[in-house]
């Protein structure tokens, strides 16, 4: 049987996801549900995950045991590899897509556009934070 902890950690990964048309919509002033598939982005899913699931592993653990210090440190190490690597590769994609916008309008070029939103902002972690830590709130206490 899944722990109350696992179940609240998906509940705070699929309600980021599910915020992120939202937010897109605001953002830009048009709808596009399948950002709901999308990596990178507001909130990060990536936060509100790790956020839950070590909130809960110190509620239900307690944060003086061993699991409670794994968590928060394969966490922090997930936050901080969501909004350094994946971010950089982000931005060179951006970078790429808009040289090969260029070159294709002077040569034949049939290229599958690379996703550029694959990291996160320090915003978008931080809103992913404040998203996991409702649900862990809500759920754990």
């Amino acid at each position: 049987m899944v722990h109350i902890v696992g179940i609240g950690a998906l509940i705070s990964v699929l309600t980021a996801q599910l915020f992120k048309p939202l937010v897109y919509f605001i953002q830009h002033r048009e709808f596009k549900f399948l950002r709901v598939l999308d990596t990178g982005g507001m909130p990060s899913s990536h936060t509100a995950l790790v956020t839950t699931l070590t909130v809960g592993v110190g509620v239900y653990q307690g944060v003086n045991s061993t699991l409670f210090g794994i968590t928060l440190i394969f966490s922090l190490y997930f936050i901080f590899e969501a909004t350094g690597l994946r971010q950089e590769v982000g931005k060179q994609a951006k970078v790429l897509n808009e040289i090969i916008d260029k070159v294709s309008k002077t040569h034949h070029l049939d290229a599958n556009e690379l996703r550029e939103l694959i990291g996160h902002t320090w915003a978008e972690v931080l809103g992913g934070f404040a998203l996991g830590l409702l649900v862990a709130l809500i759920l754990f206490f």
